[in-house]
């Protein structure tokens, strides 16, 4: 069987990913939020629709500050804007590394069944041919494929 992938990251690679986050988990300790679920359904998420509002807003208030509410504490506003608009970009930028980092391992995932169930094959094959040890090697693999019995509806009359 051909593998779906072979492996681009070197040692290196691994060691320089792994450090890169140990560098980052460093930065941000203590210094982001880790809400509870229950947190995260009393304060939610805005929507798109209302992220353009925000956005409105603070262009308003830039260009037009005379028309601002006095009751808004707007350099909290302004620190609060430019730290979403900071931490959404770093956000999609992590999303696309842990989705292309989640497909890779699929593929070898893939790659491994496979050869797993080529292995298992040949053990049952030299199983059957006699072959020193393949018993043992066998029956411990077959806890994996667990057979279900059918039954058959005898209807009781």
């Amino acid at each position: 069987m051909r593998n779906v992938i072979q492996s681009k990251l070197t040692q290196e690679d691994q060691t320089e990913i792994d450090k890169a986050i140990d560098d980052l988990e460093t930065v941000i300790k203590g210094k982001l939020s880790a809400l509870t679920e229950e947190e995260r359904v009393k304060y939610g998420s805005i929507n798109e629709m209302n992220k353009l509002f925000v956005n409105k807003v603070f262009d308003y208030h830039q260009s037009n500050a005379e028309l601002s509410a006095t009751e808004v504490d707007w350099s909290d506003f302004e620190k609060d804007y430019h730290a979403r608009i900071f931490l959404e970009s770093r956000l999609q930028r992590l999303r696309s590394i842990a989705f292309q980092m989640e497909s890779t391992k699929i593929l070898h995932d893939y790659d491994n069944y496979q050869d797993a169930l080529t292995d298992y094959g040949h053990a049952q094959y030299k199983k059957g041919a006699g072959g020193n040890g393949f018993t043992e090697k066998v029956a411990e693999l077959k806890q994996f494929f667990p057979r279900t019995r059918k039954k058959t509806d005898i209807p009781e009359n």
